[in-house]
């Protein structure tokens, strides 16, 4: 059944881009269809409704301005059939509202248009039939790590706890912690990366820093150890762009080994990022707890 969404920028909500204003009013829509609904010109902005002769069609990184009229439909169909898959998984903790579980690396955290398959879903519709729905297409996902990117995940079972964890990760007040070996040694002992991040120019595929249609990003960094040519670094985003990690490091010229995306060949066979800390309120109780995440081996040789 289609879906009419009409909305006017206020005041307070000016400013924003219109793809970020959008996924921001519709909680657990995705920015991707919405980027999508706007390639296709099927989101009009205009000043009155309902006349839309004069309204415009404006890209994705459109400003909104008070008073904007927007409105647009979606056109809701049945998702694709997610398969169960009997992948297996390393659960850390699971109650009736969450399950906290070690990705590997090498696995994809949700079907994407090129793959229905061999994903952390389809693992995890094969381990249990409880997981939110929010987003049917990513079936208890409230967060992603990269491909590559191996340690702790949250996942929902119902609905509350997603819409809970979610505001949580939106607040930035969940506590992330990340271990990563770096190309070079770097010259401070801590200290915070303060660069926004936007879409690569060039490359759509790809994030970079960038100070247009761009979003704030922090990312705090401490040294572990030094060696002649890399550096084990503790890494604390207080953001969460799309590859802000990878982005931020390999601009200030120390990349992530093994990131074949941002920085550069390596002899390291993986990414060499791993979340190792995961802190947030319970959803159910409110009570904050916090997980560890065992260094993977790849690491332990490479110090070693």
């Amino acid at each position: 059944m289609p879906m009419d969404y009409n909305f006017v920028v206020t005041e307070e909500e000016s400013g924003k881009r219109l793809d970020i204003y959008l996924s921001e009013k519709i909680k657990g829509c995705s920015r991707t269809l919405i980027q999508r609904l706007i390639f296709n010109k099927e989101v009009l902005v205009s000043h009155a409704f309902p006349d839309e002769s004069k309204a415009l069609c404006p890209k994705s990184h459109y400003k909104v301005n008070p008073g904007d009229a927007i409105h647009f439909v979606i056109n809701e169909s049945k998702p694709a059939l997610l398969v169960p898959q009997d992948i297996p998984l390393k659960i850390i903790y699971e109650d009736d509202c969450i399950l906290v579980i070690d990705k590997p690396s090498g696995l994809t955290v949700h079907p994407g248009a090129g793959s229905r398959s061999g994903t952390l879903v389809n693992a995890l519709l094969s381990y249990t039939k409880n997981l939110s729905t929010v987003n049917p297409e990513r079936p208890g996902i409230v967060h992603r790590l990269d491909k590559e990117t191996s340690g702790l995940m949250v996942i929902a079972r119902n609905n509350a706890a997603h819409l809970n964890l979610a505001k949580q990760f939106s607040a930035h007040t969940v506590k992330k912690k990340y271990v990563a070996l770096v190309n070079g040694r770097v010259e401070f002992d801590e200290g915070v990366i303060d660069l926004p991040i936007g879409r690569h120019k060039g490359d759509f595929r790809r994030q970079a820093v960038s100070f247009v249609d761009s979003r704030p990003a922090f990312t705090g960094y401490k040294v572990l150890k030094r060696f002649d040519d890399a550096t084990f670094l503790e890494l604390a985003p207080q953001t969460g762009r799309t590859h802000q990690l990878r982005v931020h490091l390999a601009h200030i010229g120390h990349p992530i080994l093994g990131d074949s995306k941002y920085g550069r060949p390596s002899d390291f066979g993986r990414l060499a990022l791993h979340a190792m800390e995961l802190g947030f309120r319970h959803p159910e109780s409110g009570v904050f707890v916090s997980f560890t995440s065992e260094l993977p081996k790849e690491f332990i040789g490479a110090l070693k």
